[in-house]
């Protein structure tokens, strides 16, 4: 239970899933404009992918950057999928993000005129990425909203899981059912927390996969949650796989260590064991490719390298000096030391792991969903703005943005609210397969991809073993039936987009093929079934549930 003031939880105005950055700054808005606000987490306030951020946050606050320079990098990164107005919104607004970032406390690097210091990353046309402690950006963002969202007395749910969705007869969204988590992961009796709203702020799904820079908790909750609540997703297919990844030995599962993009944007270089550069050649920007563009050609160096060369490339940053490196990059630094590398000594092994989901809940940058009373914000939301291929640093950026956004739209007006009826029992999947399963996404929806393989998975998520109706469900439970979902959803989406484009790429259809500048868009059927409708980019917009079943 967390610290903050607790106000009585039998309803709230608002219900916000998550504590990452578009959860925290949702909430601390929201509190601001007068609403009574709930956080529910499913760990401790301020867990999650958030404070495990390197890079830091992108804005044009540079004298020689310009919105519309932002705003190209973005679109190029995004591989023809963005949606170009959510991408301008998001490069107009997000000065005023970082700024009130600052107002409430977040102490960043500052140059010598006083104002943030600026740094570029891959993808990016000039230096434009906020950071804070060198290397620790994330911690700084989270240090600060949960600050703030403690002095303002916020009711706080820790440790607690969102089970399911509250709705009405007619489908609106009035509350969620909760449980909380005890000693190993066992729940509680669920209550419910009735709302006018719920704003979902969930955080992505990389431990679909076996091994990921996502924290343990990044089991897409959200969107399967979303998609029970007859919300739409789009892009699932499109998961960032970041290009350097600490390399931890053979068959290293669960999250591992990132070494942030911003020391390639210091001037570190990829090469092979023999001292070689990989990356030019292969593009015009070389080490700082998009990240989609970095991944793939590391994948194809290895497919190509020599037995016993096939696990790794190496980051060499070198000729950065010990005293760059510590004054950079002091948590880098100190995690490649203590795995037995030294960064200013010797290159490091690195692969690329999964990190970010470009897709998600359908929703405007705004939160809205198809379904009233629900809105998703951050990763768990896919608003356009990443399109194919998130640009390095846009995320934490997006989350502000739409949180801000979002609050804004609550505070002017809240939905109607209602009464519940009760819901299906979803599906639950054994937890005893989530290795096979993660497993499985790995080697068939992984960097590259087949229709061969992504038929194995789809045969391999179809064969999972479900629970008896009725069995008594843990925080395990729970998480391996999301991650099935998001499973399940991806590979059918993959299958489906027969080109390459972006984080997608289908080794049997290479080309980037210009009939696919869609999106593809699936809900589940109140059967479970899955439904998909494909959607040319300029057109998408979350659809109410009753347009479409």
């Amino acid at each position: 239970m967390s610290t903050a003031a607790i106000r009585p939880l039998s309803s709230s105005d608002v219900l916000v899933v998550g504590s990452g950055a578009a959860g925290l700054m949702t909430a601390v808005a929201l509190a601001d404009a007068g609403r009574a606000v709930t956080v529910i987490t499913k760990g401790a306030l301020g867990e999650g992918s958030t404070a495990w951020a390197q890079g830091g946050l992108a804005a044009v606050l540079g004298p020689d950057d310009r919105a519309g320079l932002h705003v190209q990098d973005t679109l190029v990164a995004g591989a023809g999928l963005c949606g170009v107005e959510a991408v301008r919104t998001l490069v107009a607004e997000a000065p005023a993000a970082v700024a009130t970032l600052r107002e409430l406390g977040a102490v960043l690097d500052l140059g010598r005129d006083g104002c943030p210091a600026l740094t570029r990353e891959g993808g990016h046309s000039r230096d434009r990425i906020v950071h804070a402690d060198g290397d620790a950006s994330g911690a700084e963002v989270t240090r600060t909203l949960t600050g703030a969202l403690r002095a303002r007395g916020v009711a706080v749910l820790e440790h607690t899981a969102a089970v399911d969705a509250l709705r009405t007869a007619d489908g609106r969204v009035v509350g969620l059912r909760v449980a909380r988590i005890g000693p190993g992961g066992a729940l509680a009796k669920p209550e419910e927390l009735r709302s006018r709203a719920v704003v979902l702020a969930t955080g992505g799904f990389g431990q679909v996969f076996s091994a990921t820079s996502s924290p343990a908790g990044a089991t897409g909750d959200g969107v399967a949650l979303a998609l029970r609540a007859g919300a739409e997703v789009a892009d699932v297919e499109m998961v960032q796989f970041h290009p350097t990844v600490l390399w931890a030995g053979p068959g290293a599962e669960g999250q591992q260590m990132l070494v942030s993009e911003a020391v390639r944007g210091e001037g570190a270089v990829l090469v092979d064991a023999g001292g070689r550069r990989i990356m030019p050649g292969r593009h015009p920007l070389a080490d700082l490719a998009p990240r989609d563009v970095v991944s793939a050609a590391i994948a194809a160096f290895l497919a190509e390298a020599p037995p016993g060369e096939r696990d790794h490339v190496w980051l060499d940053a070198r000729h950065l000096g010990a005293d760059h490196l510590a004054r950079r990059f002091p948590g880098i630094l100190r995690a490649c030391r203590s795995a037995g590398y030294d960064p200013a000594r010797e290159p490091v092994p690195v692969a690329p792991a999964a990190h970010y989901t470009c897709g998600g809940v359908l929703a405007d940058l705004d939160g809205g969903t198809g379904v009233p009373g629900l809105y998703a914000v951050g990763e768990v939301a896919c608003t356009g703005v990443h399109g194919a291929n998130r640009l390095a640093s846009n995320s934490i950026t997006e989350g502000l943005v739409a949180a801000r956004r979002c609050a804004a739209t609550l505070a002017a007006a809240l939905p109607s609210g209602g009464v519940p009826v009760a819901g299906p029992n979803p599906v639950a999947i054994d937890p005893g397969a989530r290795r096979a399963m993660t497993l499985a996404a790995s080697r068939f929806a992984g960097i590259v991809r087949d229709s061969a393989g992504l038929t194995r998975l789809a045969a391999a998520l179809a064969a999972v073993p479900r629970l008896p109706a009725g069995c008594a469900q843990d925080l395990a439970t729970l998480e391996a039936t999301a991650l099935h979902t998001v499973a399940t959803v991806l590979c059918a989406a993959a299958l489906a987009r027969e080109e390459s484009r972006g984080c997608h790429r289908r080794t049997d259809a290479p080309a980037t093929r210009p009939e696919w500048r869609v999106r593809l868009v699936h809900r589940l059927d109140p059967a479970g079934g899955l439904h998909t409708r494909t959607v040319p980019v300029g057109n998408v917009r979350p659809v109410p549930e009753h347009v479409v079943a």
